[in-house]
This record gives C-alpha cells, sequence and structure tokens, in this order.
C-alpha cells in the first residue's frame, strides 16, 4: 500500500471517529482512485451503510466481489444490504452467502446474523418450489408415481436443496446402467412375496441367533494396513455384525441351516453367481448408538435389498439425496455403490435381512462377462462386498 493511499485510510477512520461519515466515504474513495482495494472497498460499503444510504453501499460490495466473488463476508454485506432495500434477490442472495460460510465458528453476532439468512433463504425458496409446483401441475397430474417423484426431484435439483449423486462403484463399474438412488418397486414383483415372508424369516432369525455354534462376525474386516479411511471406526468392531447366511458364493452351514424359509424364498431372486464373490445373504446387526458412514459399494452390476426385521423407533438409512426410515417389512432395492450412510439412534439393536441381485439392465451375456472378470479378481474384493 502506499503511502500516500495509507495515509488517506488513516485520515478516513479519524473522520468515522468523529461520526463524519460523509468525509469518511469521500476520503476512502480518494483512496481508491489510485486501484481497486478489496479491504478498502469493504471500509467504505460499512461507511455507506452506517451513514443510511445502503444502495452506495452496496455498490462498493458489489465493486469488492469483482475482485473476491467468493468472499463469505462480502456476500453476507451483499445479502443484508439486498434485504434492507426490499430487493426480490435478497433470497437469492443469502444462499449465496450461506454457501461460502466458513468451517471454523463464527462470531455469536454473525452468528446470528446468518440464522436469519438461512431462515430467509429457506422462505425463498419455498416460494420459488411453489411457483415451480404451478407450471408442472399440468404434467404432474397425468404423471405416475415414479414420474411425479423424478419430477420433484428435478425442482429439488434445481433449488439445490439436493444433488444429483451418481454411482461411483470402488472397483467395478459397468457402463450405461440406469443409476437410481431406490430402484422402482414394478422392476421386483417377488418383493411381495419377500415382504409377506417376514415373521417367518425373523423366527428363522431368532432361531440362528439363539444356536449355540452361530457365526456372527464384524461386518467390515479389512486389514489393517489397507488404505480405506472411511472404515476406521468400524473395522472389525462387533458394533456392527453379520449373520451371513450365503457369503461370497459360499454357504455358511453353521447358520443356514437355521434359514431354509429364508433361502428358498431368495432362490426366486436373480443374485448373480460368481466365484468368491455371490450369491450374498446375512443378516445385518447394527448396535444401539451407531452411525455407518457414507461410502459406496464396489460393484455398479449388482443392487442390494434390504427387508428390515428389527427396527426401533429412528433408525434411518441415505442413499444419495433420498432418507427413508427403515420400516418392519418393507423392502426395497438400492444401489450400494451411490453414497449412502445409516444410523441407528435408539438404545435397541437394529437388524436388517441384506441380499445381492443383479442390477435388471444387465443382458444374460452382459452378467456373463460381468461374473467372469469379477471372479478371477474375487480375492481383491473387500470383506464386507
Amino acid at each position: 500500500m502506499s503511502d500516500e493511499r495509507a495515509a488517506l485510510i488513516a485520515a478516513a477512520d479519524r473522520a468515522l471517529a468523529a461520526q463524519d461519515l460523509a468525509r469518511a466515504a469521500a476520503l476512502l474513495e480518494e483512496a481508491l482512485s489510485s486501484g481497486e482495494d478489496f479491504s478498502v472497498l469493504l471500509r467504505l460499503a460499512g461507511v455507506q451503510r452506517a451513514a443510511g444510504r445502503p444502495r452506495f453501499a452496496l455498490a462498493a460490495v458489489h465493486r469488492a466481489l469483482a475482485l473476491a466473488p467468493l468472499d463469505f463476508t462480502a456476500l453476507m454485506m451483499r445479502a443484508s444490504l439486498l434485504d434492507r432495500i426490499g430487493d426480490p434477490g435478497a433470497g437469492e442472495a443469502w444462499g449465496h452467502a450461506i454457501a461460502q460460510r466458513p468451517d471454523e465458528a463464527l462470531p455469536p453476532q454473525l452468528a446470528q446474523v446468518l440464522a436469519e439468512g438461512e431462515r430467509k433463504y429457506a422462505a425463498w425458496l419455498d416460494a420459488k418450489d411453489a411457483r415451480w409446483s404451478e407450471l408442472t401441475g399440468d404434467a404432474e397430474a397425468r404423471a405416475d408415481a415414479g414420474e411425479r417423484d423424478r419430477i420433484a426431484r428435478f425442482r429439488s435439483n434445481a433449488l439445490r436443496r439436493t444433488r444429483p449423486y451418481h454411482s461411483e462403484p470402488t472397483h467395478f463399474h459397468f457402463p450405461g446402467l440406469r443409476e437410481r438412488e431406490f430402484h422402482p418397486r414394478s422392476l421386483f414383483p417377488w418383493l411381495a412375496d419377500i415382504e409377506a415372508a417376514t415373521d417367518t424369516i425373523a423366527d428363522e432369525l431368532d432361531a440362528v441367533m439363539n444356536a449355540e455354534r452361530a457365526e456372527l462376525v464384524p461386518y467390515v474386516q479389512y486389514a489393517a494396513h489397507q488404505p480405506l479411511d472411511q472404515w476406521r471406526t468400524l473395522n472389525h468392531n462387533p458394533d456392527w455384525t453379520a449373520i451371513h447366511l450365503m457369503r461370497g458364493g459360499r454357504r455358511i452351514e453353521a447358520n443356514a441351516r437355521h434359514c431354509p424359509a429364508t433361502l428358498a424364498l431368495i432362490e426366486g431372486v436373480a443374485q448373480p453367481v460368481i466365484a468368491g464373490a455371490s450369491p450374498n445373504v446375512m443378516f445385518s446387526l447394527l448396535a444401539p448408538g451407531t452411525a455407518i458412514p457414507p461410502h459406496v459399494g464396489y460393484n455398479n452390476a449388482r443392487l442390494v435389498c434390504h427387508l428390515p426385521l428389527v427396527v426401533p423407533a429412528g433408525c434411518w438409512f441415505r442413499v444419495g439425496a433420498e432418507t427413508r426410515e427403515w420400516r418392519r417389512g418393507a423392502a426395497f432395492v438400492f444401489d450400494d455403490t451411490i453414497e449412502h450412510e445409516a444410523m441407528n439412534p435408539s438404545d435397541r439393536l437394529r437388524v436388517v435381512l441384506i441380499f445381492d441381485l443383479w442390477h435388471p439392465d444387465l443382458t444374460p451375456v452382459e452378467r456373463e462377462a460381468v461374473a467372469a472378470l469379477i471372479g478371477s479378481d474375487a480375492n481383491q474384493l473387500p470383506e464386507n462386498a
């Protein structure tokens, strides 16, 4: 900073201390005559705001944002000034500021302003969603349930309330398969039979859990040296365990012998048959107060089915942007290569039957190719695949 600019800023500070806001603003503008400066522009905006000249303050903020478009402080000031003058763009401006919120804790006064901004941004989103809902209303009236869900998600993505999630398998990605967080029930007519047998399956769960020789193992079992930080807290942890009936295509006799009806029902499902990798059928047990961190599966050529059996209140499961609460006996199919996570916030055990199945978009020839390739590399797959 030049000596002349420093002197002008010092003079502006003295004028500000003397409550001569007009002179302080004039001195800061003079200091800027030799070139735009972000910090001086924000100071000028503050002076103009204090002088009751919000439009002049806004002009200074816009000049500052031309130098640093993503600066949180400048964006906050812009949103508050637009609010002050009643500009209809204020709600969206709060959204821009919120998006740049720093990770560190904010001073209490600024945090309070931001909280009010979040409320105003939410109201702006609600109003815009209502307008858009009117525009899509005629189409939605003629849509089926799946189409309505996709239209609603289209609006939600456009409003940035949700974002697109994509299949990101850790190992094997087959191109051209439809990416859906939860797949429509209409593709899996056997789901109704699985759900109708919930009580029978739960009885077999009780039998295997009470058996003397049942095999119950940690769900996640990686070697300590493997670079998989997402599983650090749950690796070999008994808070998330599994009772495998079929694991990597191998029947776990100590458990499977107690569950003949369960396995017979799943025989009607198109499960992958891949040496060392599939089929997989298990009971997943999540201890009270345990969270499963966001993660993805290894292979998008398969999907995963959940049948909730023991579900304390509040247990939830998120895939991509959609979060569901498990409900006993309400099965669903999802893509585990889309980021997903789960939580059991209760003080009771949560148990879900899990099994894999082919992605319905694959042709028989494609299934054959996938099985050959993955089977040749099965020894490299994660233990919880």
